[in-house]
């Protein structure tokens, strides 16, 4: 059965191809390979790098194509940017000449009609929904408090461990915050091991569910999470109005509406892709910003004056931090985008054309996908000095984008700028804060980095919490 399910897709991924042919002759298409029939250059693509300098695969087709060429990876033909002013035109196009697009594996794991992939006054309504949660109010009035609570709960049971697995624990952490806010204060007790369900190995893969492959895993992880959230959405339905608001109030005040936009398989699945989101850039963005602190004794010591200061100038040096503070934590916020610039935790972005586009000499057909290289903005020695060196001190003298930039787009830009952008960084530097002025810590094992073109810890990194003295 399963070889016959692996045939079958197989040869629809050849008809399709086959179909775009005469297409491709009538156009001027960028340079390129293809690669092989069916896989294209889908296996190259994911070939692992120990190295945080721009990924090989594209490296070697820059060298040998220029900024801009064509591909295939798992079954669908792209157009690779790694050319800022292309890049800056299709952000600029977005939902005129080009609208998001993801590949089959990652919408079939996400679900239909998510917020990554919706569109027109949908997606206003799942952000303005999304915001009045974590938006900016929200995040000083409320979110301030209850991620210091998280941070320090989780820091108090790490020191009871000879080490942890950093990214793990800090997706633990993270998750119990936004648990509490997106499906309630019980369900954040009664699910908090949910979050292990999700896996992030088959989002970019061949959609092939069979037992074994990162795909199946994936689908089964999502199978299991939904179960959990249509259980607690029936739940809240039967019960009780409350005054205090979590999202899935407000989620359930759409659907009773006489024309709501969401339904309900619509809303399970933007609370899945929200509750994804919520923790697994942000444990990733904690994880990689230590590795490269505990490289870096120099940053580390700066970054420790900085947190000592805001503890000393206060009345009572452990009270909590206060927006203001927060705020002033300039050399974190260095270190927390400089981080984020090396690590390009959204490896690739992708946007499809909705009609030809003719731009720098050659033609993105329509219903082709234009995939964007944030690696390749971010190491671009022209903006960046020394671009894969770890130095935050650089983002003294440039000025910090709020809502992205043609040079830094680690949370995207432009119309699909990450909601959730101040909420991570707010949750990194609160983080920092309590471990430098409270613990000490050191690395126990692991701590390699690859790329493949994600960024993957194999070996873990395991660091110990002592408290200071």
């Amino acid at each position: 059965m399963a070889v016959t399910v692996i045939i079958a897709r197989l040869f629809h991924l050849l008809l399709k191809r086959s179909s775009r042919g005469r297409r491709r002759c009538a156009a001027t298409l960028p340079p390129g390979s293809m690669g092989l029939p069916l896989v294209g250059e889908t296996l190259r693509f994911f070939v692992q790098s120990p190295s945080l300098d721009l990924f090989p695969f594209f490296q070697r087709r820059l060298e040998k194509y220029g900024p801009i060429f064509k591909t295939n990876l798992v079954g669908k033909d792209l157009i690779v940017s790694l050319d800022p002013e292309l890049n800056n035109y299709v952000f600029q196009q977005e939902e005129k000449a080009f609208q998001i697009w993801y590949p089959e594996s990652f919408m079939r794991i996400l679900g239909d009609d998510n917020i990554l992939s919706s569109v027109g006054s949908l997606h206003k309504l799942m952000r303005s929904l999304v915001l009045r949660v974590f938006g900016p109010e929200n995040l000083r009035l409320v979110l301030l408090h209850d991620v210091q609570s998280a941070v320090k709960r989780s820091l108090d049971s790490w020191l009871e461990k000879p080490s942890i697995e950093l990214k793990a624990a800090a997706s633990s952490m993270i998750f119990s915050v936004t648990a509490k806010w997106l499906i309630g204060y019980k369900a954040s007790g009664t699910s908090g091991e949910l979050w292990k369900h999700y896996d992030t190995q088959g989002v970019v893969t061949f959609p092939l569910g069979i037992p074994g492959t990162a795909f199946y895993r994936c689908m089964q992880g999502r199978k299991n999470v939904l179960k959990v959230l249509k259980q607690l959405l029936d739940e809240r339905k039967k019960a009780e109005p409350r005054e205090s608001k979590d999202f899935f109030d407000l989620v359930i005040d759409e659907l009773k509406k006489e024309k709501p936009l969401l339904n309900e398989k619509t809303a399970l699945n933007l609370l899945f892709a929200l509750l994804f989101a919520s923790f697994e850039t942000t444990s990733s963005g904690i994880t990689i910003a230590l590795k490269f602190l505990a490289d870096n004794p120099k940053a580390l010591q700066e970054l420790t004056e900085e947190h000592e200061q805001i503890r000393k100038r206060r009345a009572d040096p452990d009270a909590e931090i206060t927006w203001e503070e927060y705020k002033s934590m300039k050399f974190t916020s260095c270190v927390i985008h400089e981080s984020l610039r090396l690590a390009n935790i959204a490896p690739v972005l992708f946007r499809k054309a909705k009609q030809d586009v003719h731009i720098k000499g050659y033609t993105i057909p329509e219903g082709w996908t234009v995939m964007i290289c944030p690696s390749a903005v971010h190491l671009n020695p022209t903006t960046y000095e020394n671009p894969s060196v770890f130095n935050p001190w650089r983002w003294k003298d440039i000025s910090k984008p709020v809502g992205g930039s043609k040079d830094f787009i680690a949370f995207g830009w432009g119309l699909r700028f990450c909601i959730g952008a101040d909420f991570a960084k707010l949750q990194m530097a609160v983080f920092m804060h309590y471990l430098l002025t409270k613990y000490r810590w050191k690395v126990v094992s692991g701590g390699n980095i690859v790329l493949s073109p994600g960024l993957q810890f194999p070996n873990g990194f395991h660091v110990q919490v002592i408290p200071k003295s």
